[in-house]
């Protein structure tokens, strides 16, 4: 299947878990990839080269996308690369950080949550968004916390995912004249290291034994479903918030 051949589809937080997934899926398709990272240049370029080992074109483009100088050295770089028209446009890029009661939290901390989840989501679409045009698609990445409030001690993961969700619903309004598409997904337990640092193993099991189809999801499930909203099969389809979680929590 090559259904998005000679696309370009630029994914931020593409060095490993989902955002690989979803680099690599995309480039199965045919899409050529720009693999964001930030603190994990060895795992953007094993993303680019497992991308490059199917026959793919990929490169790995470092930037924080929490601040916007280094988003618009990103943009000018894929340019430069790829030329002045993208596609797709996959933001990935986000945190949890730490569990931290409402009483432990402190400005930086805040500050570090809402800009790495939701900052960014804002000021890359804003920076990429002239580069796109009919038939481009935005998939952003919120979470099921967005509707159900996370665990324990995620209150800013959470609620930055709700940002996440409810800007996706508005862009997809302001887009959609411009032929631009723009959705999120909203992944349940998914087995990553995401869950690997911040989610204690009984936590894991109880919520798979509690999930309808008994286990977690996997990175390539929530790939496939990003790789859907980026095709030509999804032209009807904007400002929806999808949940992939099993069937733990429905919209």
């Amino acid at each position: 299947m090559s259904n998005l051949k000679g696309k370009v589809a630029v994914v931020t937080g593409g060095s490993r878990d989902i955002g690989r997934a979803i680099a690599i899926k995309l480039a199965k398709q045919g899409a050529k990839i720009v693999v964001n990272y930030y603190n994990s240049e060895a795992g953007a370029n094993q993303t680019v080269q497992e991308i490059k080992s199917l026959g793919g074109e990929a490169i790995a483009l470092k930037a924080d996308v929490s601040k916007l100088n280094e988003i618009q050295n990103l943009k000018a770089k894929t340019v430069e690369a790829f030329g002045d028209k993208v596609d797709i446009l996959v933001n990935n890029a986000g945190g949890l950080f730490a569990r931290k009661t409402l009483q432990e939290l402190d400005e930086t901390f805040y500050n570090l949550v809402i800009d790495v989840n939701f900052k960014s989501t804002v000021f890359v679409m804003q920076a990429f968004e002239p580069l796109m045009g009919q038939g481009g698609s935005i998939i952003n990445l919120s979470s099921q916390a967005a509707r159900d409030g996370g665990g324990g001690g995620s209150s800013l993961y959470s609620s930055s995912k709700g940002a996440i969700s409810t800007f996706t619903r508005a862009m997809s309004k302001e887009l959609g004249p411009k032929g631009i598409r723009v959705n999120a997904i909203c992944p349940g337990m998914i087995a990553t290291k995401f869950h690997d640092d911040f989610t204690k193993n009984d936590i894991r099991k109880k919520v798979a034994e509690n999930t309808p189809l008994r286990r977690e999801g996997t990175a390539e499930e929530v790939a496939n479903l990003v790789a859907y909203l980026a095709s030509e099969d999804a032209t009807f389809i904007t400002g929806n918030n999808i949940d992939i979680n099993g069937g733990l929590a429905f919209s």
